[in-house]
């Protein structure tokens, strides 16, 4: 593989396209072109870490061994984590140590979060001390908290200072900090007492006091709070972060805004996941037994739920018996109550995951919900009846029963089904969050059990009633 010289970020670009296709030959290729991949780490890292994730796990290991901790460090933080992790797990905890102490705490905390414990504790325990307590203390929140979420670089300013000598501090601190979107102002014991803007601040007459400058008692969340908690109050108050304080108020960090962004993402796949039964942390790359452990525990509910169906079928095998057709259309009213239950369920999901239903509104959200199951089922019904009696008037279906009688149960059958299906779908997650259980969780099997029974349980009632 050859390359006609270069800038360094237009050789990346180059080799993260063809990685894709043959990482083999970009691994040759920057083997022996050590220059040139140092040059690469150090004009842009987030290319460096697309080519690392397109190369086998021993080539990236060897490559990123080849930098310097600083330019490693900042690869590193640009490869998605459980990637990342496995690249420091293959490195000796001395060098991976090196690597996690030039990043900053809360980005080295991550990773460390996704290493496997026996490594983890071996890295950890390489590290210098002020930089491996940094670590464990962020280690210590939930990951999805705003402890879990903040930095602990923030730009923290005493209250008796001046705007001129706060300016000044500032300019003494800015290479250390990667956020200079707010000032905040504590006291002698460390308590958050004030925030400025870093315009605000500029702005400002050198003599002026910061007391008299700040904003007072400016919002700020716990360390333990959800990360949704943290999210709805940046939204609120148009904030570009968010301080992060403990009972006593004193300032721990701050959550910035690209982190929330980042985390809301991670929520919605989240929910995504778990509402169809997979594991809220699990990716393509866990462990199959990982997998396996995650999954299963739903997956017997699901059999569960299954043969409750099957045995509301087999009570009702004789009329079946009589009609065999009835067991082609089945499929039909099941089918249309769980497309109906899923919008509906989809809608109050993502309702409940921006904070959009208050506990007041949610009587109102379910007769809404449930009034567009009615309808769209009085519409599907009738459409479902008139299909059904030109389906059933074709030679295919000749010896069948009363063609107007077996419509009528498709269109009673379909319309009870799909209000039936909206009512639940609205009702399920609703019901998870009152009992404080995750309103996305397993949400689909519990609605697919109920459209299923209502589908094929109560088509065979209707059908028993009226043929």
């Amino acid at each position: 593989m050859k390359l006609r010289p270069r800038r360094p970020r237009e050789v990346a670009q180059l080799l993260r396209r063809r990685a894709r296709t043959a990482p083999r030959e970009v691994e040759e290729y920057l083997d022996t072109h050590a220059e040139e991949w140092t040059a690469i780490a150090e004009a842009d890292p987030h290319d460096a870490a697309d080519i690392l994730e397109e190369l086998g796990e021993d080539a990236a290991t060897d490559l990123l061994a080849e930098l310097d901790p600083d330019d490693a460090a900042e690869v590193l933080e640009e490869m998605q984590d459980y990637l990342a992790a496995d690249i420091l797990e293959e490195l000796d905890p001395e060098t991976a140590a090196d690597f996690l102490q030039e990043m900053p705490a809360d980005e080295a905390a991550d990773l460390v979060a996704a290493l496997e414990p026996e490594a983890r504790e071996g890295i950890l325990e390489a590290m210098d001390d002020p930089a491996e307590a940094d670590v464990r203390r962020l280690l210590a929140y939930p990951p999805d908290s705003a402890g879990g979420l903040m930095t602990t670089e923030v730009a923290k300013l005493p209250v008796g200072m001046t705007a001129g000598e706060a300016i000044e501090r500032v300019r003494q601190i800015n290479e250390e900090l990667e956020d200079l979107s707010y000032v905040y102002i504590t006291d002698d014991e460390d308590r958050l007492v004030g925030v400025l803007s870093f315009r605000e601040l500029v702005f400002n007459r050198p003599g002026v006091g910061l007391e008299e400058a700040m904003i007072p008692n400016p919002v700020a969340v716990s360390a333990y709070a959800d990360r949704e908690e943290a999210a709805d109050l940046t939204q609120r108050y148009h904030l570009f972060s968010i301080p992060v304080v403990d009972d006593q108020r004193r300032l721990l960090g701050m959550v910035t805004n690209d982190e929330l962004i980042e985390a809301i993402q991670s929520e919605a796949s989240e929910d995504f996941a778990v509402a169809t039964g997979a594991g809220a942390r699990e990716t393509v790359f866990t462990a199959a037994l990982g997998s396996v452990r995650m999954r299963f525990p739903w997956l017997s509910l699901n059999l569960v739920m299954a043969l409750v169906v099957a045995y509301a079928i087999e009570q009702q095998t004789g009329v079946i018996s009589r009609e065999p057709v009835l067991a082609a259309l089945m499929p039909i009213i099941a089918t249309l109550g769980g497309n109906g239950g899923f919008q509906s369920l989809a809608v109050v999901i993502r309702s409940l995951a921006t904070d959009d239903i208050p506990r007041s509104q949610v009587v109102q959200v379910i007769g809404r919900q449930f009034s567009v199951g009615l309808i769209n089922g009085l519409i599907l019904g009738v459409l479902a009846g008139i299909l059904t009696m030109f389906l059933l008037g074709t030679d295919v279906f000749a010896s069948v029963g009363p063609p107007i009688e077996i419509a009528a149960v498709v269109a009673l059958a379909a319309f009870g089904n799909v209000a039936v299906a909206g009512l639940a779908g609205a009702s399920i997650p609703l019901i998870l969050r009152k009992l404080g259980a995750d309103p996305a969780q397993a949400s689909s099997i519990f609605l697919t059990m109920v459209t299923d029974l209502v589908g094929f349980g109560g088509f065979l009632l209707v059908a028993a009633a009226l043929l």
